[in-house]
């Protein structure tokens, strides 16, 4: 009876907790296609974009290499979180594996406890994969990025000449941000649901709405979006619009 209670319990709260997260994001990425410029993701974009602008065009091999130098960190910090999603399922799993074993199979042939077990760590599973395939994607943008901006360093003094490959190291650039985004927000449901894994639904719900409400706090931008000057060969400077990119550049 027990347990029947406790399978209900998850299939009530659990849905509602992953709904809060899921509901929270869809509006959040209405946010920054709409008017992103009132989210944190659509100013870094904006400022991102403006870097990217200036550091392609740079004039000496120290600023070119220092460009070079902070997508480089962007890979690092990629790979390392990468290599954490492959590390963290294989330690859970094993927990997993041994608390399973020590609850053995109940008398009666109820395999209900070991069916919401297996449910768990599947989920947890599904979201360090999701997480680990974002930042493998955000590492490899990052690559890309690097060998467009070495190029367009190394390449012409003309502003016409280096107008497109700007726009594709800005791309490749967003998209590595874009997926490195996309990454850390499946590592916050993974970790909801190890709480649900470790405590159980109710801990997990009130999880969930911390985490959503701690995240629209900092995903809220309320400074107004810079105008960067753009700098030509001949030394003028004009300013750039403000404009921000869209999600379907920032991956």
């Amino acid at each position: 009876m027990m347990t029947h209670g406790k399978s209900s319990t998850d299939l009530v709260l659990v849905p509602c907790a992953l709904a809060i997260m899921l509901g929270y994001h869809l509006f959040l990425l209405h946010r920054i296609l709409r008017r992103p410029h009132t989210t944190v993701i659509g100013y870094e974009n904006h400022n991102t974009a403006a870097w990217v602008r200036r550091m392609a065009r740079a004039a000496s091999p120290e600023e070119a290499a220092l460009a070079l130098g902070v997508i480089a960190d962007g890979i690092s910090a990629s790979t390392t979180l990468a290599s954490l999603c492959l590390a963290l399922p294989a330690l859970i799993g094993a927990w997993e594996l041994t608390s399973t074993s020590a609850a053995a199979m109940p008398s009666g042939g109820d395999t209900s406890q070991l069916t919401t077990a297996t449910v768990k760590y599947a989920s947890l599973l599904a979201c360090f994969i999701a997480s680990f395939t974002c930042f493998v994607q955000s590492a490899g943008c990052y690559v890309h990025a690097s060998f467009l901006m070495s190029a367009a360093a190394l390449g012409s003094d003309s502003d016409s000449d280096d107008a497109p490959v700007v726009g594709h190291v800005q791309r490749a650039v967003l998209r590595g941000g874009g997926f490195w985004a996309a990454g850390l927000r499946a590592l916050y449901l993974a970790t909801a649901l190890l709480v649900w894994v470790a405590f159980g639904p109710a801990p997990m719900l009130a999880c969930s709405v911390l985490t959503v409400a701690v995240l629209h706090l900092l995903d809220t931008n309320s400074m107004p979006l810079h105008c960067h000057h753009q700098f030509t060969p001949g030394g003028s400077a004009t300013t750039a619009s403000p404009t921000v990119a869209r999600s379907g550049e920032s991956g």
